[in-house]
């Protein structure tokens, strides 16, 4: 499971052992036999030699193993990604996570759905998560805490003293919803102090600004921004093409095929001053999501249109920018 002590162990490593044991032992086999995959990395030479970000659109399980294989053996770059908090669930998988450098992601969608799991033995409902979503957010605000009607969800939730993802929650000091704001802010600073420590270490980073896989491109979600402006970060789109025909199930191995990568042009720092905002924030909080969040929002539309030049047409925006895959709570459990 990923709790707030898990993410506070989490280590990344400059040059991840795990990653050249999988690239040498499954990856090299599996790209170098027949069927072969031909992997194609267009425009590298753009890249600058200190780390940057990648913005990378999602279109399958697997898509970013053979870009960081190639950027590996063509360039010796090292990556960490970013990956869904879910992934860690299954003590294996989340053991696997941390050796090949990944950073979990944090969202309140994740923390409620873990809660009423954890609680009430069972996943939420829709209409329950999304009034549990709803709640959680208005408080963010500053708005009133009451929680919704028992028909809507279990009193049990919000009166139950337990621990939840390493943090002990006592009714009888805070409110439910006050208290997944607390949470969410103690692991969100953990997963911001782990993008500067990628960057630190001189690690490349993969996100996935989409938030969800969609073999059209759907629109982004602010963190990649926030991020990037908060560290200074150079921000470079990919555009993955070809992928999902090469991974065509949830099996890690591939089958022949042509993938094509096409790297964009950097966008640094220094070239995005309008979207800047001003002062030192604290990304992902509620108070400078509410002061800058349309300059956030407005430099993502300005990457994911720069990922959506450098792809092929079947894999370009979706017609109501909105994501052909998993989707409400689904993303979470």
């Amino acid at each position: 499971m990923l709790d707030l002590p898990r993410l506070q162990r989490i280590q990344l490593n400059p040059r991840p052992r795990f990653q050249r044991v999988i690239a040498l032992s499954f990856l090299a086999p599996n790209y170098n036999l027949p069927p072969r995959v031909r992997i194609t990395l267009e425009g590298l030479h753009r890249l600058p030699r200190r780390p940057v970000i990648f913005a990378m659109n999602h279109t399958d399980r697997y898509h970013y193993g053979p870009f960081q294989y190639a950027l590996w053996r063509q360039a010796g770059r090292y990556t960490c990604v970013w990956v869904k908090g879910k992934y860690y669930e299954h003590p294996l998988m989340g053991w696997f996570m941390e050796q090949i450098n990944s950073i979990p992601t944090i969202s309140r969608g994740y923390v409620i759905a873990r809660d009423v799991l954890s609680t009430l033995k069972r996943p939420p409902e829709e209409h329950t998560y999304r009034a549990l979503r709803e709640l959680v957010e208005r408080v963010a605000l500053g708005g009133d805490p009451a929680p919704p009607p028992p028909d809507v969800a279990s009193p049990v939730l919000f009166h139950t003293p337990r621990n939840v993802l390493g943090l002990d929650f006592d009714p009888r000091r805070e409110p439910w919803a006050i208290f997944i704001n607390r949470l969410f802010g103690a692991m969100t600073a953990r997963f911001v102090e782990l993008n500067q420590e990628a960057l630190r270490l001189g690690l490349d980073t993969i996100i996935f600004p989409q938030g969800t896989r969609s073999v059209q491109l759907s629109r982004g979600h602010s963190g990649i921004a926030q991020i990037a402006l908060k560290f200074k970060a150079t921000i470079v789109p990919v555009g993955c093409n070809g992928s999902e025909r090469v991974y065509t199930s949830s099996s890690p191995w591939a089958r022949g095929g042509d993938i094509t990568y096409r790297i964009g042009q950097p966008i640094p720092y220094d070239d995005i001053a309008r979207f800047h905002p001003g002062h030192d924030f604290q990304p992902l909080t509620p108070e400078v999501e509410r002061s800058a969040g349309d300059r956030f929002q407005a430099l993502t539309d300005l990457v994911m249109d720069r990922i959506n030049d450098l792809l092929d047409p079947p894999y370009r925006y979706s017609q109501d920018l909105t994501s052909d895959g998993v989707a409400g709570v689904s993303r979470f459990v």
